[in-house]
């Protein structure tokens, strides 16, 4: 297949440009390179190599495309309120019109990358599934949701539309990001002997490795269309909801000498929920995690170690996304 792959230089697009094409497809990457010079690791490129934003995607771009993976966005919670607008031009109102012009190209599906966050805080301390009620609390989780409303009417026999609510994504990636919680957790017990959770470390958070969601798009490229079309689908394992501190303990483990420091400084965690994942089981039933938290952890802790990660890697703009976008912010046509 000849699979359009947007976002492809960020943390996860990484991954999928390398799994896609070891499994032998062609991959298109499109993306601004907003991040360039973040990787840390050598990437693998894809066989074309668009630098391009996603709301000037044509439908020449995507001829020949057998399918869509959709990961470009203003990537979270804290980006996306940074302004609000800007996500909602780019997270949903970009998605939005590349959906409409890959149908128009003749691409057979379209895979968009949504969130999990789009459950907010959880009503009951019942695992949430998707036809569950949607609470987003932020501009980045309102544009996921929104997004999946708006190109919901696009579905049809010919056209497959997809929505992978990924979990909280974590673990090693040649583009590391540490402004994501377990990878801020290990980096900051690096950096300072410290394990810094922000909150009381009550909250759930589901989590998943960001290879896997990689994974889990190449296995929905593959998939029977007829079961995931115009289906909201949960990308996580039921065992990989996790508390905040849970996090903490098991970085602990990995770095004894570190010790949890609970800061207190975001108060009252108001995201809170666990989810449940059996309707991907029953969908794609041929996906597996790669990873669990464990095994996930202890890889980036190597990773870390072998790169001798530091205080003044933590504090630089290479790792933490949000400092990098206020300084090029401009160069998706917004001031900083």
């Amino acid at each position: 297949m000849k699979i359009f792959v947007t976002g492809h230089r960020g943390y996860i697009g990484v991954h999928l440009v390398d799994q896609l094409k070891a499994a032998g497809h062609t991959v298109v990457g499109c993306d601004v390179d907003l991040f360039e010079g973040c990787a840390w690791e050598k990437v693998t490129d894809p066989d074309v190599d668009l630098k391009k934003d996603t709301r000037e995607i044509t439908e020449q771009d995507l001829d020949g495309c057998d399918a869509v993976c959709h990961l470009a966005a203003i990537s979270n919670d804290p980006m996306g309120d940074m302004d609000p607008e800007i996500t909602y031009s780019i997270n949903r109102d970009a998605s939005v019109r590349l959906a409409e012009v890959a149908k128009r190209a003749g691409v057979g599906r379209f895979l968009f990358s949504g969130s999990c966050s789009v459950y907010g805080k959880g009503d009951n301390d019942d695992a949430l599934k998707e036809g569950d009620k949607l609470n987003p609390l932020t501009a980045y989780a309102k544009s996921k949701i929104e997004t999946e409303e708006q190109t919901a009417h696009l579905a049809d026999d010919g056209f497959c539309v997809s929505y992978l609510r990924n979990s909280t994504a974590y673990g090693h990636s040649p583009m590391l990001r540490i402004d994501l919680v377990v990878n801020n957790l290990l980096a900051s017990a690096l950096s300072y002997g410290e394990i810094r959770i922000k909150s009381d470390g009550s909250p759930w958070r589901p989590l998943i490795h960001c290879a896997d969601i990689a994974r889990a798009f190449v296995a929905f490229c593959d998939a029977d269309a007829g079961a995931i079309n115009g289906q909201a689908i949960n990308i996580g394992g039921n065992d990989e909801n996790y508390r905040v501190k849970d996090v903490g303990d098991g970085v602990e483990r990995l770095i004894p000498e570190a010790k949890v420091v609970y800061t207190g400084e975001h108060g009252e965690d108001s995201r809170d929920y666990r989810v449940n994942f059996d309707k991907l089981a029953e969908l794609v039933p041929g996906f597996r995690l790669g990873y669990n938290l464990r095994s996930g952890m202890e890889e980036l802790h190597k990773a870390m170690v072998d790169h001798g990660f530091n205080a003044e890697m933590f504090e630089s703009d290479q790792f933490v996304r949000l400092k990098t976008l206020r300084n090029r912010f401009d160069r998706i046509g917004v001031s900083a």
